[in-house]
């Protein structure tokens, strides 16, 4: 039971009845406001580290130009997982680390913390004996860069330069759930059962603790929802969401479809953000938004969330810079499309 007395089943049926709402008179709409420079900013973006690198390099440079035209200062990334595809040789002291993360995503442009998590091509031992998982936790350890990935999940606080207060309570979530499939696989793994359990467990903790910060966000690799080429993901809508809904976490930000997504529904406290279109091959919407909504595009783009404590605002922008999708999430949890 999710913990309004839904069954899954009938949760289910009411993702499908949402489109319509989503799609009239359901949402709020409101005209899209300029971005705030009072405001704080981080970019988001997940899928990004790929063998062949032109899509990756095309999405950088559209960050970039991007946060130049409008004279932003993101003072954080969120990296959604996937960051490595493929051979990660020499681990922690690959040449790609500089070539795909400190040259691509430059200190001089985005100079605050990058917070990464998991996704499950980070999970390969590409080659092997090579633990990509580990590399990058080795790689966090060193102190010597941005890049921020104290453990297989963890929560922070973000607190904008200047101020005491937090304004996003964060918690960073391995997705990558245990498969039989994956058992006997020498190059692909997964967390382990005991491991999963323990990371529920400390959900329910974590989720439970009272924060000064007025929004928090949850953020995995896997989407729960998704319009996408993978679905949704059966183990995260069976233990994940009813935790979301029942804490009233307001995002749930996601990968692993490449492609960018924003799906609502009705009654949830939650926003379920996707944005995985960082560099790899881009995926087919499999749902259109008029079933399930309101947006969902097969592009190459990034997310930038600005965040004052009062307002949330979510903006969808594709590799030249467009903003596609937008919208804003109140403390109260409402939400109005842009």
């Amino acid at each position: 039971m999710t913990p309004n007395n839904l069954t899954r089943r009938a949760f289910l049926r009411q993702t499908v009845a949402f489109s319509a709402m989503a799609a009239t008179s359901g949402l709020a709409r409101a005209t899209a406001p300029a971005i705030d420079p009072k405001a704080a900013h981080i970019l988001i973006v997940g899928d990004w580290g790929y063998t062949k690198p032109e899509g990756q390099r095309q999405v950088a440079e559209g960050m970039a130009a991007y946060t130049k035209r409008n004279a932003l200062k993101p003072e954080a990334l969120f990296m959604l997982g996937d960051s490595w595809y493929g051979a990660l040789e020499g681990g922690a002291d690959s040449l790609r680390w500089q070539t795909q993360f400190e040259q691509m995503y430059p200190a001089s442009l985005f100079p605050g913390p990058v917070y990464s998590i998991m996704g499950n091509h980070d999970y390969q031992r590409i080659p092997i004996g090579v633990n990509k998982v580990q590399a990058e936790l080795d790689y966090a350890k060193r102190g010597k860069s941005r890049w921020t990935q104290p453990g297989l999940w963890y929560t922070f606080d973000f607190i904008p330069a200047g101020q005491k207060d937090p304004l996003l309570h964060v918690i960073a979530l391995d997705s990558n759930a245990p498969s039989p499939a994956h058992l006997l696989d020498p190059v692909t793994f997964t967390l382990t059962a005991e491991q999963y359990n323990e990371q529920l467990k400390w959900m329910d903790t974590e989720f439970a603790k009272p924060t000064k910060a007025p929004f928090r966000i949850a953020m995995g690799h896997h989407p729960i929802f998704s319009n996408g080429k993978h679905g949704d993901t059966s183990a995260l809508v069976r233990d994940w969401e009813p935790r979301l809904r029942a804490h009233g976490i307001h995002a749930y930000l996601a990968g692993h479809d490449h492609d960018l997504q924003h799906l609502e529904f009705a009654g949830h406290p939650t926003s379920f953000v996707c944005s995985g279109a960082g560099g790899a091959d881009l995926y087919e919407i499999k749902i259109p938004e008029s079933q399930r909504g309101p947006f969902a595009d097969r592009v190459y783009g990034f997310t930038h969330l600005e965040a004052t404590p009062t307002k949330l605002a979510f903006r969808h922008i594709d590799a030249q810079g467009n903003v596609l999708h937008a919208f804003s999430k109140a403390k109260d949890g409402a939400v109005t499309l842009l």
